[in-house]
């Protein structure tokens, strides 16, 4: 008689043969795993390497305006690729410019003309504006209807001497085309070292085209000056840009009227590209001494209030602000807050309209980026950007008038004060 529990124990033994081969394939399998995180991790923490991750299969639902399709960053690599073969003077571009050149187009996809990426010779140049010294024309420009434009000649620059208006459309610098450049490589264009030459190609109004060729120079600009007319008694204040000295200079300025104590003041805003926002805060404060002053408006959060900042020195002042299509930016903020206060009466012609908040933010290579993240609002809710601000008494300073050196828009502002306090 054969025992029973004889294939049973074959039985067993091949169970535990078999457990014994699946454990070993874990542990091995195991092994490779744990070996290949530990990979991952040293690689990871290798400086040498970098690794380009991938965008994929983020968003399988309402996507809420974010991704709504997977993003292949190979495709970036075989365009950087393509491009550095196959360009006809591929030998003359660097990886630096194409690296520069890809981040502009990112930054550049908002399609805003002052969100801008700005590479360290950019940036340099930026910073010396806010400082107001550096060597080129003089002249604010802007973009309008996708054609470089002339916002504001400043004061006695060689823009200014050379006849270059507020509204003048660039067609040409040097010319060469215009035609889809962003402000900041028109700009570069335009810029140069003193006592070299630049021409531009002006369209005026229905005027034919024509150049105007400008000797640059060292330019240095003083954000205010003041004046008084003791034959009027009118005082004069003219704010060409809203820089870090403005606060300063027209705090003398008050402390000058104090003493000089005028019938009426005109502040001439016209061809002011605008600045820095505090400060057009706390110039409009020495009018209004509390509520709004401007409001910031973003895409996600509530509006953001600027208030006054408590005196107001000028408040019995009678106030003309003169602006004109030159008038931007910081020079709105005060034009508009000053109407709708009713502490000023506007004259000349309705404003650039660029009523945007730009922030500077600052790369480890020198790089930066300047980008829109608001847009501002009057104390009574209007919008300025695009639409400016529009004069209470709106006057025109025509060609004519400048070469006849007559100032239509100062005549009448003086007009109106003299009214306004009797003679």
């Amino acid at each position: 008689m054969v025992s029973s529990s004889t294939p049973r124990r074959k039985w067993r033994w091949l169970l535990v043969i078999l457990l014994l081969f699946i454990a070993i394939t874990i542990g091995f399998w195991a092994g490779i795993i744990y070996n290949g995180k530990a990979e991952i991790v040293r690689r990871l923490s290798d400086p040498e390497i970098v690794f380009l991750g991938k965008v994929s299969g983020l968003y399988n639902s309402d996507t809420g305006g974010r991704l709504s399709s997977d993003l292949n960053f190979n495709l970036f690599w075989q365009t950087w690729d393509i491009v550095k073969t196959n360009y006809v003077d591929h030998d003359q571009l660097t990886d630096k410019q194409m690296f520069y050149g890809a981040l502009r187009g990112l930054v550049g996809s908002t399609k805003d003309p002052y969100t801008i990426f700005m590479d360290p010779e950019d940036a340099k140049m930026f910073n010396e504006d806010l400082a107001g010294s550096f060597s080129g024309i003089g002249a604010e420009v802007g973009l309008r209807n996708d054609v470089i434009t002339i916002i504001a000649p400043l004061a006695d620059t060689p823009a200014e001497r050379a006849g270059l208006r507020a509204g003048d459309k660039v067609y040409a610098i040097d010319q060469q085309s215009t035609a889809g450049l962003t402000v900041d490589e028109a700009v570069k264009k335009i810029r140069g070292p003193k006592g070299t030459k630049v021409t531009l190609t002006i369209g005026r109004g229905d005027a034919k085209l024509q150049d105007i060729t400008i000797v640059r120079d060292n330019i240095v600009v003083k954000s205010l000056n003041y004046s008084y007319d003791s034959a009027t008694g009118i005082y004069t204040i003219t704010i060409n840009n809203f820089n870090a000295d403005t606060e300063t200079l027209f705090a003398e300025a008050v402390e000058d009227i104090k003493v000089k104590k005028p019938k009426g003041l005109i502040l001439d805003l016209r061809n002011n590209p605008g600045g820095y926002l505090d400060t057009a805060v706390a110039i409009a404060s020495y009018w209004i001494e509390s509520g709004v002053i401007v409001s910031e408006q973003s895409a996600t959060e509530p509006p953001r209030q600027q208030m006054a900042r408590g005196f107001a020195p000028l408040a019995n002042l009678p106030t003309v602000v003169l602006i004109n299509q030159g008038s931007a930016s910081a020079s709105e903020i005060v034009a508009g807050a000053l109407m709708d206060y009713g502490q000023a009466t506007t004259i000349g012609k309705t404003t650039f309209g660029k009523g945007s908040v730009q922030i500077v933010k600052d790369l480890s290579d020198g790089s930066m980026i300047k980008i829109t993240t608001d847009k501002w609002l009057t104390p009574s809710g209007v919008s300025i950007n695009d639409k400016g601000i529009t004069p209470n008494i709106e006057i025109d300073f025509t060609e004519e008038d400048f070469n006849a050196n007559r100032d239509p828009q100062i005549e009448k502002a003086k007009e109106f004060l003299l009214n306004q306090v009797g003679k």
